[in-house]
């Protein structure tokens, strides 16, 4: 992005904001606000409060735009991206991230700060990023899952209590989950071996099925370290453990670690069929189905990140 004589952004730089974000932080510290909303380029917009309405903003202002950019955690990511595919203006326009959550992921594997206002810098003179995105039924998503942790997703959306406290409460909906058989179904990947395959079918009884493009959870989660934005394939990792192992092993799992020895798959294309499947998709709970389909998109978002840092979570360095 370059700067005119003026010093005023060339092109049209709409930033849509989540007053509700990181616990109605935006809204409380006015100061934060003032001075976050003089050093943001182009026109700033609060966005409305519920999903739908945002996704609804995100479309039709992508007509306008050159570059949207979502100042909010990853439920604000995944509506402004929801928004950018349904306009099918995402092969022209940029996304943009300013990092004003709980969890914030997507800025991980970005390479992003967590801090908005060094997140700013990389609006204009940061690394232009070609990356896949995930579709989830008729959404699309930079992470998901089935299973365990999309059932505690659920589970805090139905309690008051906000942020990490609240996910910690809700991490007790793991003890109870039940561990049923599924049928995965995956198209065009890269089996467990590292042998390409067309078609396979395998049967589980995961506790969690983690589909990444990107690499974290909220708060720093390692999720999917083996997951590339831009590879042009789903990473699945199945959890096929008891609830209670999983917890206790939890740290291994929280860095990483534990996933370089669980079954592990790439595929273009993921059906899971079963009961009473729970299912989330950028932290955000799509409810329980019968059969839930994934599929990759490649190279169909262009947003700006920091490329020195997110190097290793790239094909295309």
């Amino acid at each position: 992005m370059k700067f005119n004589q003026t010093n005023k952004p060339e092109k049209n730089i709409i930033c849509l904001i989540n007053p509700l974000a990181a616990n109605k932080r935006w809204k409380r510290r006015r100061r934060l606000r003032q001075k976050l909303i003089s050093r943001l380029p182009g026109k700033c917009l609060d966005t409305p409060s519920t999903k739908d309405e945002t996704v609804k903003m995100a479309r039709e202002l992508s007509a306008e735009a050159d570059m949207i950019v979502a100042v909010g955690g990853d439920g604000t990511i995944a509506d402004v991206l929801q928004g950018i595919h349904e306009s099918g203006q995402h092969h022209r326009l940029v996304f943009g991230v300013i990092p004003f959550g709980s969890g914030n992921a997507f800025r991980l594997s970005l390479g992003l700060p967590r801090n908005p206002f060094k997140a700013i810098k990389f609006l204009l003179h940061g690394d232009l990023l070609h990356i896949d995105l995930i579709q989830v039924e008729d959404r699309v998503a930079c992470f998901a899952s089935v299973g365990s942790t999309a059932a505690v997703t659920g589970e805090k959306i139905r309690h008051s209590i906000p942020g990490l406290i609240g996910h910690l409460l809700a991490a007790r909906k793991l003890l109870c989950y039940k561990r049923k058989e599924k049928i995965l179904k995956l198209y065009n990947g890269i089996d467990e071996k590292g042998q390409p395959f067309d078609y396979l079918e395998i049967k589980s009884r995961f506790l969690d099925c983690v589909v990444g493009n990107t690499n974290y959870f909220g708060y720093r989660w390692l999720v999917a370290p083996d997951a590339r934005l831009d590879d042009g394939y789903l990473d699945i990792v199945l959890f096929e453990m008891p609830s209670l192992i999983y917890i206790l092993i939890f740290p291994l799992i929280y860095f990483g670690w534990l996933q370089k020895k669980l079954r592990h798959f790439k595929a273009q294309e993921l059906i899971i069929e079963g009961d009473e499947l729970d299912v989330q998709y950028n932290g955000e709970y799509l409810g329980t189905q019968k059969s839930v389909q994934f599929k990759i998109l490649p190279r169909v978002l262009k947003v700006m990140g920091n490329r020195k840092k997110a190097a290793r979570f790239l094909v295309y360095k």
